[in-house]
């Protein structure tokens, strides 16, 4: 996420290295692939159905999860491109007389669909536009033009039945069509007794005259009490603020629409304002991170709520700031924002984001960010959540005991997972991630994606100790992830300064079909797995690889109940590609290069993991005057090594010399044997300081230890490249 005063995501310092699915009543289901964990997601008023799915004349674009493409943001990443007289036509999966359609037309361009209902042309047809889409931010590293698709909605002005067929039909402008959402509005509703009407105040409903004075006269005669916003358009032309102790309630989200792009704003409010029942339709087409062009920039104050709300075209639909305590966001539709969907910026305690649509955010579609103070006790449940089109689904930054449960989130695309728990910062102060951080019961389909800055893949679930050691308790229980591109499960320091991810349990999670790995472990610290299953793994179980390489181990222990994902990919200096497989074992691969390297001790500068960088030139040295020493490298897997290569500094300033060492192997790093027994080495400038040690047919070994009692050179142990090969 790049919220509204942030500055721009760092670029981390590594080295380079489809299915059909219908929403139904909150659940996304996927056609030939296990059920989404059971109360996953929100219990929706409208059921979606993927244009891929329906019957049609188009082209069907896709799968694809190429940056910049059409298709990769697309729901299942999939679509239907029609041109002039093609059609899709849908089945309708149940009762509705309204429609929701999620929709992509060349940059600059505009038309309209025709609407058939089984066959017959409707009276009405179906504005479609590029003019809220193809949104460029390039003071973010990484982003390209994006947020390709947007939403038309429509009143069918009849009831159809499950089973009736409804037709879109391009006029003339290309369209691609993604998925519709088909819904049974209720009618509008009553008017509460003793409310307010802000036509009472001279609200014009036409949307013709300004109606801004009659929202803050209506505010004003109503403290206690209800605002009521009859149907109709409404437009205002500057934002609201002052709003404390009111409801302002509309006659449905489909009924009463509230036309501006800065609804309300204040930095405070005494609270116990809540907002239901009506739309809130903006005019935002580019991202300004300056503006405060959101629904709600600010404090609500404590005790309020936001229910029952349809947001769209707006640069953040709830930009969360100063109090908000209690706060319960709830069963609303966010849509179509230049950035995120929400966004508790700090200070947020006891705050409920429960049962809530987003699709098409432009930045993290939920995110919980501490700065100046912790956000607390709070927590993201129930959502359904697609196509974040520059971030991630859901994304916790710091904060103090907080839960992320039973999300549905769905084809993320570039720089995000499906759920982050980082410690990101992007500005101080910052409070890191602290108390328990439960992450339980969430979906994750096509999550995760290829981060142009890292050059390589974010996992569908990530936990990232981007500034700073995560120390927090991290639980992720009851997980299921499918089609991951990439890999299911992250362990990172995406800064790049190779800080610990500590304390973290995954515990019950169910993966199938993940393109490359079910771990992907790029930093020092550890995690427990238990009952984690895993199914159609694309390349190997584990990519267990901490960067910098010197930064420390990341350690796996196997809690028990695991299955599917035991195997370990062999080359820390490749990535892994979607179902490549583990390459080909290479005689000629030096294994131990940029593998995770410690020792008994180290003198200043000279640590470890000198001595596998690939450098001759730098060297590890053990603390002076302290024999024995050792140096041991993990090769990441059990590895049959025939021979190993150690040498010192290439330099006629470097005398020869002679150390006393042994060989010594481990499996699992714990119980070591002798591999060779001591034996003297000669290091020479005018042979190249290097020496090969054969090992014994038979050798197999994960951990390979070099005990070192004496150097006649200087009082310690010394290696500029500890090299192994397989002959």
């Amino acid at each position: 996420m790049h919220g509204t005063t942030r500055t721009a995501r760092s670029v981390r310092r590594m080295p380079v290295i489809g299915a059909v699915v219908a929403l139904a009543a909150g659940m996304l289901v996927t056609l030939g692939a296990p059920a989404a964990h059971a109360d996953a997601g929100a219990s929706l008023p409208f059921t979606s159905v993927e244009a891929e799915s329906a019957t049609t004349t188009g082209t069907k674009i896709g799968p694809d999860y190429t940056q910049g493409s059409l298709a990769s943001e697309a729901s299942g990443r999939q679509a239907v491109r029609l041109i002039s007289g093609q059609r899709v036509e849908f089945t309708v999966p149940r009762a509705a007389n309204a429609v929701n359609l999620a929709y992509s037309v060349p940059d600059g361009q505009s038309g309209t669909l025709n609407v058939y209902v089984n066959g017959t042309r409707l009276a009405k047809t179906m504005a479609v536009t590029s003019k809220y889409s193809y949104i460029d931010t390039g003071w973010i590293p990484g982003a390209r033009t994006h947020h390709f698709f947007d939403d038309a909605r429509l009143l069918l002005g009849q009831n159809v039945q499950p089973g009736d067929r409804i037709a879109f039909e391009s006029t003339g402008t290309q369209v691609t069509v993604d998925v519709a959402d088909f819904e049974q509005i209720a009618a509008a509703a009553s008017q509460p007794a003793g409310s307010v009407s802000v036509t009472s105040k001279g609200a014009d409903p036409s949307g013709q005259g300004d109606s801004t004075q009659a929202f803050r006269d209506a505010i004003a005669g109503a403290q206690g009490g209800v605002v009521w916003i009859p149907p109709g358009d409404y437009r205002l032309t500057s934002s609201l603020s002052g709003v404390q102790n009111v409801t302002l309630q509309g006659a449905g989200s489909w009924w009463s629409v509230v036309h501006t792009s800065r609804f309300i704003d204040q930095s405070g409010s005494s609270g116990n304002v809540h907002i239901k029942d009506f739309a809130v339709l903006g005019e935002v087409t580019e991202r300004v991170d300056s503006n405060p062009d959101n629904f709600v920039n600010g404090s609500l104050g404590p005790n309020s709520s936001v229910s029952g709300m349809w947001i769209q075209h707006m640069k953040v639909g709830l930009w969360l700031m100063g109090n908000n305590d209690n706060l319960v966001v709830e069963n609303n539709r966010i849509l179509d924002t230049t950035a995120d969907g929400l966004n508790l910026n700090g200070t947020a305690k006891g705050v409920r984001v429960r049962n809530n649509f987003l699709r098409n955010q432009g930045d993290d579609a939920l995110a919980m960010w501490s700065l100046y103070s912790p956000d607390t006790n709070s927590s993201f449940e129930n959502n359904t959540i697609s196509q974040p089109n520059l971030a991630n689904g859901i994304a916790i930054y710091g904060g103090t005991d907080l839960a992320v449960r039973n999300n549905l989130i769905s084809d993320t695309n570039a720089l995000g997972s499906g759920i982050a728990i980082s410690n990101q910062k992007f500005l101080d102060p910052f409070s890191p991630l602290a108390g328990t951080i439960t992450v339980d019961g969430n979906t994750l389909v096509r999550t995760g994606a290829m981060n142009p800055n890292w050059n390589h893949p974010m996992g569908a679930l990530r936990v990232d100790s981007y500034d700073s050691a995560i120390n927090a308790t991290v639980n992720i229980t009851n997980t299921t992830i499918t089609d991951s591109p990439y890999s299911a499960f992250e362990f990172v320091s995406g800064g790049g300064q190779g800080y610990p991810v500590r304390n973290v349990t995954v515990d019950g999670a169910t993966v199938r079909n993940t393109g490359t790995v079910v771990v992907q472990a790029e930093a020092q610290g550890a995690a427990t797995f238990r009952n984690v299953s895993a199914a159609s793994v694309g390349s190997a179980g584990i990519y267990n690889c901490p960067y910098p390489g010197n930064s420390g181990a990341f350690a796996l222990t196997d809690g028990g109940g695991n299955s599917g994902w035991n195997s370990t990919w062999s080359d820390c200096s490749t990535w892994p590609q979607p179902g490549q497989g583990n390459p080909p074992p290479d005689p000629g691969r030096n294994l131990a290069k940029g593998r995770q390297a410690t020792a008994s001790g180290s003198q200043d500068v000279y640590t470890p993991g000198k001595a596998v960088d690939g450098d001759a030139n730098s060297y590890w040295e053990s603390t002076n005057n302290a024999f024995p020493q050792y140096f041991t490298v993990d090769l990441g897997s059990s590895q049959a090594v025939r021979r190993l290569v150690l040498k010192l500094p290439p330099l006629s300033v470097w005398q020869a010399r002679t150390q006393t060492l042994s060989v010594l192997g481990s499996t699992d790093g714990s119980g070591y044997t002798t591999v060779l027994g001591s034996a003297d080495y000669r290091f020479d400038p005018a042979a190249g300081n290097t020496v090969t040690v054969t090992l014994p047919s038979g050798t197999n070994l994960r951990y390979l230890r070099l005990n070192v009692t004496a150097n006649t050179g200087w009082p310690a142990a010394q290696f500029s490249e500890v090299e192994a090969y397989l002959s």
